[in-house]
């Protein structure tokens, strides 16, 4: 499989997890796109972007479980945050309940609009190492107040690489009457997703990382009864439109002018290259190599893993536990020394090194990465 992607041959990718890599099939349906757009802009734009948008999420929803028409594409989960974000009117004290394993830019996000409203956001800390599920929701839970009205939770965290029990937390915040925001940016192409049984009110993923589609293509779902009260980010063409088509949210939401959606019409490409190499069994291989590794990469760090070893918590990624004062240090060391491209994370005081899989890798690149490991405790001080 390596060869049907475009990455740099000299570079061991172990960092699929940031922003993807895309096959060379789906790149040239990225181009086929382009090109029909730069050859007549405005017929692509004025009248066959509807119709190639319908046929893009008519693939799409039924790879994720949902109505077509309840989701449209953002370029990225930060802006389909910023979207719900700006439209739900919390007033000050009011509470959105979160964990202290959430995106960075989320946090940001938050932290804005909390600074605007005087509302909270509670960074709930779900403690390492994770034991059981049950853990995780009763450490969660404890964190709701009469305050509470809204719970915004990842699926798949992205610095610890952990799954997240996000049907567990949907069902009992609805016997509550709150609002649920799901983010998840890894989870598409990645584990299981139907987005009607998880019920959630609102929920953004990529395509751009594990569905393999080229950069910026990612959706924001809202649930039917929520779709009237969100406001588009940018107000465009589709605002109280002339010639209106029977779905405001659609309308608000979806027409923005002049922007290249090229990205956003190669989901069909993309789901048919996942079925036609049989992406069950190879993410399945993926996550084998993920479990095979990670106790012994910690052994080799004087670490322990931060969860159990199981699929119930871990997917084609892991978060190793690292000792080091110089996080920024050992990843350009890791890439210019031993062309290794791998992140090197801090959520609060814990550091880890990240290892994100897919069919491109092998045990032959882990192995790279553990004598590299070995070679840096042994010439610098970089690791403790």
């Amino acid at each position: 499989m390596k060869s049907q992607f475009l990455l740099n041959s000299e570079i061991t990718y172990l960092n699929h997890g940031s922003f993807g890599a895309c096959p060379k099939p789906i790149f040239e349906n990225y181009q086929h796109w382009q090109l029909e757009l730069e050859k007549e802009p405005v017929q692509f734009i004025t009248k066959k972007s509807n119709d190639y948008l319908k046929q893009s999420k008519t693939a799409l929803a039924k790879y994720i479980g949902c109505d077509a028409e309840d989701f449209f594409f953002t370029p990225n989960p930060t802006i389909a945050i910023n979207t719900i974000m700006r439209s739900l009117h919390l007033q000050a004290g009011d509470e959105i309940l979160s964990t202290n394993h959430e995106y960075g830019a989320m946090d940001k996000t938050w932290n804005f609009y909390c600074k605007k409203t005087g509302a909270k956001y509670i960074r709930q800390n779900i403690s390492l190492p994770i034991v059981s599920k049950e853990q995780i929701l009763k450490e969660f839970w404890s964190g709701y107040t009469s305050k509470t009205k809204v719970i915004f939770i990842n699926q798949l965290s992205s610095c610890t690489a952990l799954i997240f029990p996000v049907k567990e937390i949907c069902d009992k915040a609805k016997e509550l009457g709150l609002i649920t925001i799901v983010d998840g940016a890894h989870v598409p192409g990645h584990i299981d997703l139907n987005i009607e049984e998880l019920n959630p009110d609102f929920y953004t993923g990529t395509l751009h990382k594990w569905m393999l589609t080229p950069k910026g293509c990612s959706f924001l779902y809202v649930k039917k009864e929520f779709q009237n009260t969100i406001d588009p980010l940018v107000v465009s063409w589709g605002y109280e439109s002339e010639i209106p088509n029977g779905n405001q949210f659609l309308e608000y939401h979806e027409y923005q002018g002049t922007r290249d959606i090229s990205a956003f019409l190669t989901a069909p490409t993309a789901i048919q290259f996942l079925n036609d190499n049989n992406w069950k069994e190879k993410s399945a291989q993926c996550r084998k190599l993920i479990l095979d590794n990670y106790e012994s990469f910690c052994d080799l760090l004087n670490t322990k893993p931060i969860c159990p070893v199981t699929e119930e918590f871990l997917g084609q990624m892991c978060s190793i536990p690292i000792q080091t004062e110089s996080l920024v240090e050992l990843k350009e060391l890791l890439y210019n020394k031993y062309k290794i491209e791998i992140p090197v994370m801090k959520i609060e005081d814990k550091i880890f090194l990240r290892i994100s899989i897919n069919v491109y890798n092998s045990q032959e690149d882990l192995d790279k990465l553990r004598m590299a490991i070995i070679d840096i405790k042994a010439t610098t001080d970089l690791l403790k």
